[in-house]
């Protein structure tokens, strides 16, 4: 916040000099070293002075998450998070492992991202201020399908997964069972962008081949007909390119195509 322009003119030279010495007067905050010299504290930015001051259920009703929740549960809610600063390049949960947490950003920005076992990454999302994580691993139960990772330093509120367990409905009922059937299904968009970003026709037909098959026996076997055509389709290729790839997995041993149309899976597949 300026000056307005012009705004000098109107205060006279005495005043201007009063206003001078009180400037003067006001004590400037000093911080002690152990070798007696002083410097200046550093004063809080206004963004961290404001988190201060508000409660954490000014904080949530600033959630849209949270802005269907009656006073009560918006309550109960507010007593059970924590707030939490993640700087600059820290990661707020990591793929393949499990937090226990539902993590929402109040401010700050942070990527969403996926990677192979050369490092190379993927960037599935960028979230902002009112955006969460960590939900599709407390309804499932399953590990974190993607690495969050701070851009900028960045608040959040934690809800513990015993408290988020409360916010949902009772394990039997249709809706549990929905969101459990939604989580299984944005997983498996996760793996589908990390295969077309990261692998090549050849890894891209490995994985669907052994995400289609079941263990019988110790055996991995795909019981139903595999179409070149639907096969080109799901890995993002042409259906001449998915008869080479399944052609060659054949000559090498690695499967074997049944009379009926099933496919064996003899050898295990690599992917990269």
């Amino acid at each position: 916040m300026g000056v307005q322009p012009g705004a000098g003119n109107a205060v006279s030279r005495h005043n201007s000099g009063v206003l001078a010495n009180r400037r003067l007067e006001r004590p400037q905050k000093v911080s002690t070293t152990c070798g007696g010299r002083t410097k200046p504290t550093k004063p809080k930015k206004e963004g961290d002075s404001k988190m201060s001051m508000l409660s954490n259920l000014d904080l949530i009703r600033r959630v849209p998450l949270f802005s269907m929740l009656t006073v009560d549960q918006a309550q109960a809610v507010a007593d059970a998070v924590v707030k939490r600063r993640f700087r600059r390049g820290e990661l707020v949960v990591e793929q393949g492992r499990k937090s226990n947490a539902l993590f929402i950003l109040l401010n700050g920005r942070a990527r969403v991202l996926t990677s192979d076992s050369r490092g190379r990454e993927v960037i599935l999302a960028v979230l902002e201020s009112g955006d969460y994580v960590g939900e599709m691993s407390l309804i499932d139960n399953e590990a974190h399908s993607a690495t969050v990772r701070c851009e900028v330093q960045t608040d959040m509120l934690i809800l513990g997964r015993a408290d988020f367990a409360r916010c949902l409905p009772e394990n039997s009922t249709l809706s549990y069972a929905i969101l459990r059937g939604l989580v299984r299904r944005l997983r498996h968009a996760d793996r589908q962008i990390e295969s077309l970003a990261l692998l090549d026709v050849y890894g891209r037909v490995a994985r669907t081949l052994l995400e289609m098959a079941e263990e019988v026996d110790g055996i991995k076997i795909i019981r139903n007909k595999v179409s070149r055509q639907d096969m080109a389709k799901v890995v993002g290729a042409s259906r001449e390119m998915v008869s080479r790839v399944m052609k060659d997995l054949e000559e090498r041993g690695v499967i074997e195509t049944q009379e009926n149309g099933s496919v064996v899976l003899k050898e295990r597949l690599h992917t990269e």
